[in-house]
């Protein structure tokens, strides 16, 4: 839009995010020593999850078995491709045979995906993973043909699955790190982040009317920690005890993943914890702030203020705001016509040297130039 005063010109913006998951890239500079730490796990990492930024970690790029967490893939990606999850389903005879811990499922009963869902996640029902997985790809091989093609798709590089449910494979396994970033990318997803935060649920039990299916969820962090909100536990004698937990206090939320590791409720608390005692969010960038303007010459439009169009948190330790720094890259005057989609500037934010947040802003509205020969090329159209 143009006013009438100055000819000063707003514009949306089309806007490129690329957050920096600090655990993929070259980070750990600001991530804290195994010997801090002084983790039972194997494997460890927490993060928070809008960001990505990894707060801590130990040993997190080994791969392993991860058993159960397997299962908040399958929730994820059923969830994502099953558009009605009240959609009431058959449950298979392929369903009803499987190992392992289960809600009981009877062969021809009917579930909607939404119940099989909190099967999955409240009680880690192997039997719901395969029914969801049927339900979802129309077999079992082809859901996890189809989920190990997603998760490459995502950035999910060190991940393999075998089955949806998580039960020993030698080619089925995980890092920390991929199972932070998935978990991240998966509570991001409304319909996931209730299931996974519900502490009790009932849901059908068809060919016993009279007995209702109560699913209380295994996951001990959401009774014993009042900040918890997620997420899934696991075991199996070769991964050990496996746990994902998540939790949410004043605007931050951090995911912690463990993989075999005896106290895994004791300990993802105590990360958990320390993680909300040393970070805070901080708003590094705002969608109001002005960040710079573009004249423009050869066209009616003189101008265009250029604003970051949304806001951009981090989580930052409070001595490190001071290694905070912004800039902005753009060519501070151009001639008309600018072409909607044209790149007008480039921000980046950095602690020290290090990217944590890259932003580029579009011109979306077209500005035509007010030059004798465009004027006289508008006459001769109009002809």
């Amino acid at each position: 839009m143009v006013k009438n005063k100055g000819f000063v010109w707003f514009f949306g913006v089309l806007v490129l995010i690329f957050a920096i998951f600090c655990c993929f890239g070259d980070n750990q500079k600001f991530v804290a020593s195994a010997e801090e730490l002084k983790t039972e796990a194997k494997s460890m990492i927490v993060i928070e999850q809008s960001s990505g930024r990894v707060l801590y970690s130990f040993n997190e790029q080994e791969k392993l078995p991860m058993a159960s967490t397997t299962k908040i893939i399958t929730a994820i990606y059923a969830i994502e491709k099953n558009k009605d999850l009240d959609r009431p389903i058959e449950i298979p005879k392929n369903a009803t045979k499987i190992e392992g811990t289960s809600i009981g499922l009877k062969e021809g009963e009917h579930l909607t995906i939404r119940e099989l869902l909190y099967g999955l996640m409240l009680r880690s029902g192997n039997d719901s993973a395969v029914a969801l997985a049927i339900a979802t790809s129309g077999s079992e091989e082809k859901f996890v043909q189809e989920v190990n093609e997603f998760l490459k798709e995502k950035g999910i590089n060190n991940t393999q699955i075998k089955n949806p449910h998580g039960l020993p494979d030698d080619e089925h396994y995980t890092t920390a790190s991929d199972l932070a970033k998935i978990t991240s990318y998966a509570l991001s997803n409304p319909e996931f982040a209730e299931i996974v935060s519900t502490k009790k649920k009932s849901i059908s039990n068809e060919l016993k009317s009279k007995f209702s299916r109560d699913l209380i969820n295994k996951n001990k962090l959401l009774k014993n920690f009042e900040y918890a909100d997620g997420v899934k536990t696991g075991y199996t004698r070769k991964a050990g005890r496996c746990f994902v937990g998540s939790a949410t206090k004043e605007g931050m939320q951090l995911v912690c993943v463990l993989l075999n590791c005896g106290p895994m409720f004791e300990e993802c608390e105590k990360l958990l914890k320390k993680g909300f005692e040393e970070y805070k969010m901080y708003k590094v960038v705002s969608k109001d702030d002005k960040i710079g303007e573009v004249k423009v010459s050869k066209s009616k439009v003189n101008k265009i203020e250029l604003y970051s169009g949304q806001d951009f948190y981090y989580p930052l330790k409070r001595e490190e705001l001071k290694d905070v720094n912004f800039s902005v890259k753009y060519e501070k005057e151009k001639s008309a016509p600018i072409k909607k989609g044209e790149e007008l500037a480039d921000v980046q934010v950095k602690i020290k040297n290090q990217l944590i947040f890259s932003k580029k802003i579009y011109n979306i509205n077209y500005i035509e130039p007010n030059t004798f020969n465009s004027k006289f090329e508008r006459i001769i159209q109009k002809m």
